[in-house]
Formats: C-alpha cells, structure tokens, sequence
C-alpha cells in the first residue's frame, strides 16, 4: 500500500521578510505518517515548514508554498490513500514584493490576496485510476464543528473528513480530539496525545484498505 500525506502549514511569501502562514506545528501529521509506516505502508510526506524532524521510514518532501505543496503531492502520486492533514493558507498575495514594503499607502496597507488552490478537492476530483482509492482530509474550526466538517466532506468530494477543533491550543500543541466523518457514520478519536490519536487513525485506514 502507498499512502501520501500532507502536514504542516504553508507560507505564502509578502517581501523578502514577512509572509501569511498559521499556527500549525505539523505534529498530527507527522505522527500519522510515522503510524503508518509502522503498519508497513509506503509513506510520502509532503511538509510544509516545520521544526521536527523527519519521521523514521518515511520519504519527507518540504515545501513552503501552497502550489509548491500541491505539485510535491501530484508529483507523489500515484497511491492507495491521499490525506490532506496540512492547514494550507487559503490566499496567498497576488504579487509579493521584491523588497521589503513599508507601512504606507504604497505597501502593507495595499496588500491584495488571492486564492491557494484547493490541494484536497484537486486530489477528490481526479479521474477513476489517478485518483486514490481514498481521499481524506482535516476540517479545522473553532465553531459548528460537525456542521462545517460535513458540509466540507461533501463540497471537496471527500471520501472522510476529520472534524478538528482547534478553538483552543491544538494547533501547536501536544493533544489532540477528532470526528471522522464517512458516509457511513461518525467515529470519535480522543481526546489523546497526537500520536496515540494517529496510531487510532492508521488502523482505521489500514483496514479500510485492506477490504
């Protein structure tokens, strides 16, 4: 079995000195893939910039970018499970500047945004062959949970999405609390450490696999 992950956030460049990024450290991610090399499947990690270390058996790719990020996964392909896990910047500045902007009109104040693509709906949306046996990726919110999760499953044409709560200091911290979100149900993980939670995950996806 192959499987190809993303984790991490992106970092969408300014200037030469500032950039939009998030909070994530990456470690839900990275404990996923480790679990699943674990479990014996090929593993592919797709990361954006983080301070760990390469998980132990798995082949790491770093990016910065949400494009860069979206090419290393289509570059990855193809795999029996695609899971996007990386809280990807929604926008990105349309030109970021060569040289540092200063606070004026001219600058900062000007700044223009346009959208990342969308890594987990262009993965769902391959063709029957090029596309992953399943696709699952991460809902992260900090209100209506469950209703955004599930909308969010349907919308990017997901085979599961894991409803994330983040209203409080997951995102860089060590614990973690899930919903998995299938058409056949919903499944609760934790609250547990990160890695106990990818361990719970790797089983459930290693079985859904193995049907």
């Amino acid at each position: 079995m192959r499987a190809v992950l993303t984790a991490g956030p992106t970092l969408e460049p300014i200037d030469p000195v500032r950039f939009l990024s998030n909070r994530s450290s990456g470690r839900q991610g990275y404990a996923l893939a480790e679990a699943l090399a674990a479990l014996g499947i090929e593993v592919t990690l797709v990361s954006g910039p983080t301070a760990l270390n390469d998980p132990p058996g798995v082949a790491t790719v770093r990016v910065e970018t949400a494009r860069e990020m979206l090419a290393a996964v289509e570059d990855a392909l193809p795999a029996d499970v695609f899971i996007a896990v990386a809280a990807v910047a929604d926008w990105r500045p349309a030109e970021p500047s060569g040289v540092k902007l200063k606070l004026d009109k001219s600058g900062i104040g000007a700044l223009k945004l346009v959208e990342n693509p969308d890594i987990l709906r262009t993965i769902a949306a391959l063709p029957p062959g090029a596309r992953p046996r399943l696709v699952a990726g991460f809902a992260a919110e900090t209100h209506d949970m469950l209703v955004h999760a599930r909308d969010k499953r349907l919308r990017k044409g997901a085979d599961w999405i894991f409803a994330n709560d983040v209203s409080g200091d997951v995102m860089g911290g060590t614990h973690n609390t899930l919903t998995l979100i299938t058409p056949d149900g919903e499944t609760r993980f934790g609250p547990a450490p990160k890695d106990e939670i990818a361990r719970q995950i790797a089983q459930a996806l290693h079985g859904a696999l193995a049907r």
